[in-house]
């Protein structure tokens, strides 16, 4: 996905935002919003890749803040509220046709509405407080863009890139299913903290690495998967892997940039370029293949 002038201004809320996190020192939230403000100005230029200008605008800004994760509070509570309302959660996926193939689907209708739980996205409200009754709506709704089906015959060898803490407590849901469905399951978290996206902290933290096959990881703090800085057993992975899951908005946005097939795309769509990019319009649940 290419660079949309609006996200230049959601980039610069999200520095500011992680700038608060870190710090009550308002001179240094002046620095880093400036340290921003510098890298978009000398590398910002249209149609380049979105992640190209994001990863260095946040690493120039943990940089000035000298915090590697800003997020981990909100990483914190983003794990406590998923993992107590995953039985809840589990019972929408779980107590209803017991067939494999509709569990499945409801598995990754889980998920997908997983990924809306987010921090920093601009104007995106996080609805902690009515997460249980905000579920089960975008549950009853289900999908917009469902390609679940044809994503059936695909599953047995796939590889899972993950997106947010928390909402990887739901993903274990689409584990559970591929691996009782035959399949095998690569999970790719990120190599270092970045925004807040899982890293093997929490997969050690949650005991996720028993819920598949192997873990990977990134190789880096890059948004999404910086291909210049992964390892080359992501690469083998990703080309040998009989289905790509990409997980969330960053993943996208640098997935989308390259040829690697099938992938399927799960996400919600929480921003208005992503939404023109996909297809979708904001707020939409998305499970699309292609292939």
């Amino acid at each position: 996905m290419k660079v949309h002038p609006r996200c230049t201004y959601c980039l610069l809320s999200r520095v500011h935002m992680e700038a608060e996190l870190s710090t009550d020192d308002v001179e240094l939230m002046h620095e880093a919003v400036r340290g921003g403000i510098e890298v978009l100005n000398s590398i910002y230029t249209p149609d380049m890749p979105a992640a190209a200008l994001s990863t260095p605008m946040h690493r120039k800004a943990y940089e000035i803040l000298n915090d590697n994760d800003p997020y981990r509070e909100k990483k914190e509570l983003s794990s406590k509220v998923a993992e107590r309302f995953l039985p809840t959660i589990r019972s929408y996926v779980f107590d209803g046709d017991g067939d494999d193939i509709a569990t499945f689907k409801r598995a990754v209708l889980a998920a997908v509405i997983g990924n809306y739980f987010d921090y920093g996205v601009m104007g995106l409200e996080v609805p902690i407080d009515v997460f249980d009754e905000t579920f089960r709506e975008h549950f009853k709704r289900g999908l917009d863009i469902d390609d679940t089906d044809r994503m059936l015959d695909k599953l047995d060898n796939v590889l899972y890139l993950a997106d947010n803490c928390g909402e990887i407590l739901i993903d274990t849901l689409v584990f559970e299913m591929i691996r009782k469905m035959g399949g095998k399951i690569t999970l790719v978290v990120r190599g270092a903290p970045i925004l807040n996206d899982v890293t093997m902290e929490e997969i050690e933290q949650f005991g996720i690495e028993d819920k598949v096959d192997r873990v990977l990881t990134t190789g880096s703090n890059a948004i999404g998967v910086c291909f210049d800085e992964a390892p080359e057993e992501l690469k083998e992975a990703l080309d040998n892997a009989s289905l790509i899951i990409s997980k969330g908005m960053a993943n996208y946005e640098t997935l989308s940039e390259e040829n690697y097939r099938p992938i399927v795309y799960m996400l919600k769509v929480k921003c208005d370029p992503v939404g023109e990019d996909i297809g979708a319009p904001m707020g939409c649940s998305v499970a699309k293949l292609l292939e």
